[in-house]
This record gives structure tokens, sequence and C-alpha cells, in this order.
């Protein structure tokens, strides 16, 4: 029988009550679900919406920032629509993460782990390990870069702090998933607020925007941007996250799955296409500010911020570093809570949060007590994060089609077919973008 689940911040379930023997039983006390929608359509609606915006943190993190910059400053508004496209393909996969938790009532790496062979579970398993750690290595070097655009702190102080700030947000999560995504939310409205108010700024050109619409290239340099955008867009460990954050209250009927799954839709649409403006906004911001073009190719976190500072003035430069430090310290929590996700669910084991930040900390301290440039370092981890996305993206995709698992919320044939062809579109550009950064091509 399929069991379907909602994130268990949503609505505590209520306790179970014997019902009295004979006659004189009476019927069963409201589901939590049924409760939910006895508030109306919009009370009813806002305990369900949530778990997209913890999931759409990773959509707009450092690694965001460094790539739709780079390609707004040097192609101008030529590669906007890859920012939407990617924005697209992200909704249904991110879609798909959360039906299968909602579905059955486990996530990714425990469905995972049930259903393929133990070999192949431990290699799922170390590769996300890694994934996890590269993750940690972009959000925490945005944050310690953001510390020291705004404070001059040196960046293994930075780094220090923010990993202590997503250690802050995991506990806060211990004590409540709701005000865990409050704070999230908050930042995430910091994120946007901060480079909707710079694209303001930067006045870009309407039709100069509108034109970038148009699918085109300019050369392989802009397609390896391309492959950029895509690839800091569609993030492993916002699958693995997002497909754990609709576990805890089970729906009685196929009235209150589908109740749950039309809520679930919303909840992405809205998440999503908010950091998809904020990646507009990026992109547009940086082409605006560089009159379309002509900018570098690669832009560090800091030369973005001065020359913000020099084409906006310095509250612009200020608004830009308040935007990186709530992307680094958000992403960094919620790469914190991914990592947890990973471990259980593959290994059913747990460790201390502490013990688990500690461990993923240290590559990144290492790094940059090394001197190695942040917004390289932050490349490179994309790349690694690249290496990673087929193996979540396939067995999502093979396990959202299986009925047995699934039930009634199984996909339907277009979506496996359009599924199918993103996660075949992610995979190849990303090894492009693998390729062409080792040299290969």
């Amino acid at each position: 029988m399929t069991v379907t689940t909602v994130a268990p911040y949503a609505v505590a379930p209520a306790p179970a009550v014997p019902a009295p023997a004979g006659p004189s039983a009476v019927s069963p006390s409201p589901s939590p679900v049924a409760r939910l929608r006895a508030r109306g359509r919009v009370r009813g609606a806002v305990p369900l919406l949530g778990p997209a915006f913890i999931a759409a943190v990773a959509y707009v993190d450092p690694g965001n920032v460094a790539t739709n910059f780079a390609a707004g400053a040097s192609y101008g508004y030529l590669l906007l629509w890859v920012v939407v496209a990617a924005n697209l393909i992200a909704m249904l996969i991110q879609a798909l993460a959360a039906k299968v938790g909602l579905a059955t009532g486990e996530n990714l790496p425990e469905l995972s782990r049930r259903h393929f062979p133990r070999a192949v579970t431990v290699g799922l398993w170390l590769q996300a390990e890694v994934v996890v750690v590269a993750t940690d290595l972009a959000e925490v070097i945005g944050g310690a870069v953001a510390l020291q655009l705004l404070f001059g702190l040196p960046l293994v102080e930075g780094g220090l702090v923010t990993g202590a700030v997503a250690y802050g947000l995991v506990a806060l999560r211990a004590r409540g998933h709701r005000r865990f995504e409050v704070v999230v939310i908050g930042l995430l409205s910091v994120i946007a607020v901060g480079f909707l108010l710079t694209l303001v700024g930067s006045h870009p050109s309407a039709s100069a925007a509108s034109a970038g619409l148009v699918p085109r290239f300019a050369g392989a340099q802009s397609l390896v941007l391309a492959a950029g955008i895509l690839g800091a867009t569609v993030m492993p460990h916002a699958i693995y996250l997002h497909s754990a954050l609709h576990q805890g209250v089970t729906a009685r009927d196929a009235s209150e799955r589908r109740h749950l799954l039309t809520h679930q839709r919303l909840d992405i649409v809205v998440a999503l296409g908010l950091a998809g403006l904020v990646n507009a906004a990026m992109l547009l911001t940086a082409a605006g500010v560089f009159a379309g073009g002509g900018g570098p190719a690669s832009m560090t976190l800091d030369a973005v911020h001065d020359a913000l500072g020099a084409a906006l003035g310095s509250p612009a430069s200020l608004v830009f570093a308040l935007a990186l430090l709530a992307s680094g310290f958000a992403s960094a929590g919620v790469g914190t809570c991914a990592g947890e996700v990973v471990m259980a669910g593959y290994l059913r084991r747990r460790v201390p949060p502490v013990v688990r930040r500690v461990l993923t900390l240290a590559p990144t301290l290492l790094v940059l007590g090394l001197g190695v440039d942040p917004t390289r370092a932050l490349v490179l981890s994309q790349v690694v994060l690249s290496f990673g996305i087929p193996f979540a993206l396939v067995p999502l995709v093979v396990l959202t089609r299986r009925a047995d698992l699934m039930g009634e919320l199984v996909n339907r044939r277009s979506t496996t077919v359009a599924a199918t062809a993103c996660a075949a579109l992610v995979i190849g550009l990303n090894g492009f973008l693998v390729a062409r950064t080792l040299g290969w091509l």
C-alpha cells in the first residue's frame, strides 16, 4: 500500500484515541490533512508550503552568483534563456524529488538503499559524501568572501564563522522545522531583495533582455558558461534533501494525496520561480553594468563587488556583499542538513551534527588556509558537483516511474520522457563542462 507524507513541520498528527467498541463507536477523528482543508483555501495551504523554499536556497548559492555574473559580464544578455531553461528543468527535477518522498514516505537515499544492490548503494553513498563536501566548500567560501568584503575578516576566520552559523541553523532545525524554515526563508528574502535592488540600479535594456530569451550561443566559451549555469542550478544535494522534506504525516485516501500533491507543486513553482528571478537578476545586473557585455569571461566575487561599487556606487556593493553573506549562510546550513539525510538514508547511521560539521568544514578551511584563490576553488567545487549529478538524477527517474513504489503518483509516460530528456541534457552539458575544465576538449 502506498504511503503518502508531507513535511513533518506542516501539521502534527492528532494523537490516536481508541474508539469505543459496540454500537456506540464514534467515527475516527479528522486526519491532519482534513483539518487543514477545513481551514479554507488560503489558511489551509500555508502550513503545506515551505519545503521548496529550503531546496530553493541551493539555486541561489555562491556558485550561482559567480556563474551568472560571469555570464552577464562577458556575453551580456545572450545567455538569459539558459537561466530560464535551467530554472524550468530544476522545477521538474525538484517536483520528482518531492513527489518520491510524498508517495513513499522515504527519501531518495533510503529508497536507493532498499532497491539497489549493496555495492551500488555504497558507491552512491561515497559519491554523495564527496558532493556534500564540495557543496560545503562553495557555500563556506561564499560566506567567507562576504565577511571579508564587509568587515575585512581573513578568509579562514570567515570560514569558521560561516561554519558556525551553519551548525546553528542545523541546531535550530532540531528544535522545530518551522523555526528553521522561517530563518532560511528570511535569509532567502535578503538574497532576493539584495539582487533585485542591484538590478534596478543597473538599468538593464528591456529590448536586449527580450532578445536574450532566444536560444543561441556565440562560440565555445559561451557554451562553457551555459553548462556552468546549468551545473550551478541543478544541485545533487537539493534533490536528496527535498525528497526528505515531505516525510511525516500520512494521507488517508486518494483525495488527500491529490490535495497534498497540488500544494507541493504550488510550493515548487513559487519558491523556484523566486530563485529563477534572482538568478536572472544577477545576469541582467552584470549585463547592465558592463553595457551588454565585454567584461571578463571569469569574474571573482571580489571583482563583482568592486565593479558594482564603481558603476553604481558604494550602496550597491554593500547590498551585493550582504546578499552574498545571506547566500553563504543559508546554503551552508541547508547543505549540512542534506549531509545528514545522505548518511542516514544510505547507511542508517547518524553522527552528532557538530562532528559532521567539523568533518565537512575541515577541507574548506584547509583550502582557504593554503591561500588557494577562493573563486578558483569555488569553480572547481562546481566541477565536482557535476560529477555527482548523474548519481542523483538517474535513480530519481528510475524510481519515480515504478508504479509498485509510487502508486497513483507514478510518473505519466510523458513525465518520464521529459525527465529522462532533462537528465540526459544536464548530464551531457556537465560532462562537457568537466572535460573542458580539465583540458580534454
